[in-house]
């Protein structure tokens, strides 16, 4: 009876119910008022339209593939902690370069016979 009561209060919303509400909310916007989406609709249509310019991904690429003695390579990011990212420890039994997930860069086994 009680559990009755609750589902009828929970329908007239007098007690709020325990599941998310996901209807369609009202677009996002900065605090000045500029949806969020054209910000970041401008921003790539921005980036994109210089092409002189390499792409992040273009720039690691270009790097050479990092020869690591032994099974497992730490990637950092970077020499100087304050630029890099949380240490990595990357497996290279594989034939083909392990790529880092945080920044990119390709490391390989460097056989020595």
């Amino acid at each position: 009876m009680a559990s009755n009561l609750v589902k009828a209060l929970i329908r007239s919303q007098i007690l709020p119910s325990s599941r998310r509400n996901f209807s369609v909310a009202a677009a996002a916007t900065t605090h000045i008022g500029i949806p969020t989406d054209d910000l970041v609709g401008n921003h790539t249509a921005k980036w994109m339209q210089d092409r002189s310019k390499k792409s992040p991904m273009e720039l690691i690429n270009e790097v050479p593939p990092i020869k690591v003695v032994g099974r497992t390579a730490a990637c950092e990011g970077d020499t100087n902690p304050a630029l890099g990212h949380p240490i990595e420890f990357i497996c290279l039994d594989l034939h083909e370069p392990a790529i880092c997930k945080y920044c990119g860069l390709r490391y390989v086994q460097d056989h020595h016979h």
